[in-house]
């Protein structure tokens, strides 16, 4: 009855509209209070959040994208992967999903991903004829591959909630990454060759292929410094996010697409949504706290476990528990509120958190693109300049797709764990 009137209370402030931090951090000092614990757990559970390392890694990475973003590098990007792709049947749509998984690659960032490849791709897809809805729904879920593809700010947060390895994570969203965003294109590609309705962008010689490609080619050794400079252990998730932001630093200034104006903007909105972020895991300290106290996380592992006696069935309910919260939160909030229910049932059921991580993060893209309160759907819309409802039809097929995904992890658990555990030991 307790676990009830908790979950009851919670939703109901959510309704109501308090921001999600302070309606965990509120419900779980009131559940404190009443249960003669000390509020002092309160600013302890507070100073637990902010002092630690492993989080250093998420300005710096908000940081990194919002200083390639706002350098407009992400355009090299984009135009480097048109030469060569562009004049292909499907070609740009093509583009616009490798440019979104390596710019993915950089920032760490959904948000960043979206904004930056949608500001280029879009104008220059709806000139070639690409259906409106299809193109916005295509950037929309092109973004999503800011989460996946390591580093991921969403797997830095679920492993500091579940205190997995955060390098385990990033290697593990490699290959679900690369699969994800091979199967937008492939889609892509089919779509193309059934509908047509576009011009391919003109067929450019070597030369112009060639100079593009040295044009993107810092920013690519960027990604490739971060990303395999984690795989190979040189350094830390958190020492990568500072060699990124420094790398990005120097590039732009390098490339004098920085000035101070555009620095202080880029500061300004790492720090809004480090600041978000921050109270949000804060406000969810104190709510864990408080439910642990009252052994609700426990309980509810049993009460799973008891109902559903296999991972297959167990993992088929979270799925539809996910699905029907991302309409309704944001990836961020969903992962804070579930994550200390559903650890504790992982082990017995004889799934891997890390494996559970990816599984997870791939779900929470699917919230990022479902109405009515999908981050991404609200990015291409203030980029295009568009109805949330016309970017909303246009992404039914990607979330399929996800969703396909899901169901191929599932069935072939090593596409998460495979370099991990096995080419990297």
């Amino acid at each position: 009855m307790t676990t009830v009137a908790i979950l009851v209370a919670l939703l109901l402030l959510l309704v109501l509209g308090v921001p999600v931090a302070f309606a965990l951090a509120g419900l779980g000092l009131g559940l404190l209070v009443l249960g003669g614990f000390s509020p002092l757990m309160v600013p302890q559970a507070f100073h637990s959040v902010f002092d630690n390392f492993v989080l250093v890694a998420v300005p710096l990475f908000l940081l990194m994208g919002n200083i390639l973003l706002r350098a407009g590098i992400g355009r090299d990007l984009f135009d480097a992967v048109q030469a060569w792709v562009g004049h292909l049947p499907g070609g740009l749509a093509v583009a616009t999903i490798v440019s979104c998984a390596l710019f993915a690659a950089i920032s760490g960032s959904s948000v960043a991903t979206a904004a930056t490849i949608g500001t280029v791709a879009i104008p220059e897809m709806l000139r070639r004829g690409y259906e409106r809805r299809y193109v916005l729904g295509l950037l929309a879920a092109g973004g999503t591959l800011g989460i996946l593809i390591p580093p991921s700010i969403p797997m830095i947060v679920y492993g500091v909630v579940t205190e997995e390895s955060i390098v385990d994570l990033f290697l593990a969203g490699i290959v679900p990454g690369i699969v994800l965003a091979g199967l937008f294109t492939g889609f892509a590609v089919l779509r193309a060759a059934l509908l047509g309705g576009h011009v391919p962008s003109p067929r450019v010689d070597l030369a112009t292929r060639l100079r593009a490609g040295v044009r993107a080619l810092p920013v690519l050794l960027l990604a490739t410094m971060v990303v395999g400079g984690i795989y190979a252990g040189a350094f830390t998730p958190t020492e990568a996010s500072a060699v990124g932001f420094a790398g990005a630093l120097l590039l732009a200034l390098a490339m004098r697409r920085l000035d101070w104006p555009t620095l202080v903007a880029a500061v300004r909105d790492a720090m809004a949504t480090t600041v978000t972020i921050f109270l949000v895991l804060a406000g969810a300290k104190i709510f864990a706290k408080a439910i642990t106290l009252y052994r609700i996380p426990q309980e509810l592992s049993e009460v799973l476990i008891a109902t559903f006696d296999t991972a297959g069935a167990f993992l088929a309910a979270v799925t539809v528990v996910l699905l029907v919260m991302g309409c309704f939160l944001e990836a961020l909030s969903m992962l804070v509120l579930m994550m200390p229910i559903l650890h504790p049932a992982l082990m017995p059921l004889g799934i891997d958190p890390i494996w559970f991580g990816i599984y997870f993060v791939i779900l929470v893209e699917c919230a990022l693109i479902t109405p009515p309160v999908g981050l991404n759907l609200f990015v291409i819309q203030a980029v295009a300049r568009t109805s949330i409802r016309e970017v909303a039809l246009g992404v039914w097929p990607f979330v399929l797709i996800m969703l396909a995904t899901v169901l191929l992890l599932f069935l072939v658990p090593d596409l998460a764990l495979y370099v991990p555990f096995r080419l990297a030991r």
